[in-house]
């Protein structure tokens, strides 16, 4: 899917994206220590079932299981050598079960944190970052018969992490549509400290199509934080995705 096309899905009114991924995994008998996006090799079905579980519940996208699918991520579980094989099942099951539920819906490439500390407060450079970014990114726009119609980076803390990812997606396809997410903590402000008018400006200067915030503490705080993103950067398409709340 092109930029304009999109863009022009969101001047229509609001889309209703689908919900948390690994939260439906652990629910249904996956362990916390094991690779969610691996799930996607090992049992296909059950990822499409939670695929139709929120096409069924109205969303109008859903995500590609491919939040942590990253060299990194997956280094972890011994599988940085399946970041290829595990984003393209991820779009092809997706695509499966869109197409079996006979709706127009939107399917976006799931694009997380890599999980590793960026230069100069880690040891990864931007560089290496975004390697890793079009390492994922490439995988799920090229998929066979159809990559994903646009990308949501989510769940960032760092600016310099979210410009990494935004610049491998460029390179891959510079007519990509991309959503920018970041996380915010309890005092309505970034690990790294930003507030969301300052995060809502950085994203700005990235040229994506809609700017938001994820998870965090919950819709009331996200509704607070959208609205200080939506003064500060008005002309910006706006996404919202919050969690149930801080754990307890």
């Amino acid at each position: 899917m092109k930029r304009a096309e999109f863009r022009e899905i969101l001047e229509r009114g609001p889309s209703l994206l689908d919900g948390a991924f690994g939260t439906m995994l652990h629910g249904k008998g996956i362990s916390i220590d094991q690779a969610f996006d691996a799930v996607n090799l090992t049992d296909p079905e059950l990822i499409g079932g939670i695929h139709r579980d929120y096409i069924d519940a109205g969303a109008d996208v859903i995500e590609t299981n491919t939040f942590g699918a990253n060299r990194f991520k997956l280094a972890e579980h011994n599988r940085a050598h399946q970041v290829e094989e595990i984003n393209q099942a991820a779009v092809a099951i997706a695509r499966r079960v869109i197409a079996g539920s006979f709706r127009k819906i939107l399917l976006a490439g799931s694009v997380g944190p890599l999980g590793v500390s960026l230069a100069p407060l880690g040891r990864v450079s931007a560089k290496e970052a975004q390697d890793a970014f079009h390492e994922q990114i490439s995988a799920m726009v090229t998929a066979e018969p159809a990559g994903v119609d646009v990308l949501i980076i989510e769940t960032i803390s760092d600016i310099t992490e979210i410009s990494a990812a935004v610049k491998a997606a460029r390179s891959v396809d510079p007519d990509i549509a991309i959503i920018a997410q970041m996380t915010f903590t309890r005092d309505d402000r970034t690990l790294l400290g930003n507030t969301p008018d300052e995060v809502a400006t950085q994203l700005a200067k990235l040229d994506v199509d809609a700017v938001g915030v994820n998870c965090s503490s919950g819709p009331a705080q996200i509704l607070r934080l959208i609205t200080i993103m939506h003064q500060a950067q008005p002309e910006l398409s706006i996404s919202a995705v919050p969690n149930a709340g801080w754990p307890d």
